[in-house]
């Protein structure tokens, strides 16, 4: 059980990471786009909600609450903040009530799923993201919040 809480707990590190990098720098605008669906403000409020519902679900009290979005700041740390608090539940004692498989599947992988859209959006609204080898990054499990290391190898 240890293994996988570090898998996931591991993962989450590499949202953490790779959504400071969509999210860095991105011009005040941006939060707002409208070129592609949900504009990124929304995706980020949808982001910080599945890790709201991951920790209701491991903590045996599941439930989805959704979010109205909030201004881009303030999403920006409710997102990592919902983050780190579920990983700081998996780095705990506390027992889990969900299978973390389904975790993983579920919430953890829709949020890598947004990461790109938002990567995506910021190279359609013109204002990109600079490439790295995420290989070789600085990820570290427990490193969850907004700062993260610089990257080792950029393009």
């Amino acid at each position: 059980m240890q293994d996988k809480r570090e898998f996931v707990r591991h993962a989450l590190a590499t949202i953490a990471y790779r959504a400071n990098r969509a999210l860095d720098a991105a011009p005040d605008d941006f939060a707002l786009f409208s070129g592609a669906g949900r504009a990124p403000v929304q995706i980020l409020a949808h982001m910080g909600d599945l890790f709201g519902w991951s920790l209701s679900m491991a903590q045996g009290e599941p439930g989805w609450h959704p979010s109205k979005p909030l201004s881009w700041p303030e999403e920006v740390q409710r997102f990592f903040a919902t983050l780190q608090a579920f990983d700081a539940y998996l780095a705990s004692s506390e027992p889990l009530h969900a299978d973390l498989e389904r975790l993983f599947q579920g919430p953890v992988a829709d949020a890598l799923t947004h990461v790109g859209q938002i990567a995506m959006l910021r190279r359609m609204e013109g204002c990109p993201t600079r490439g790295e080898n995420f290989f070789v990054a600085a990820i570290a499990i427990g490193q969850t919040g907004a700062e993260q290391p610089a990257p080792i190898q950029s393009f």
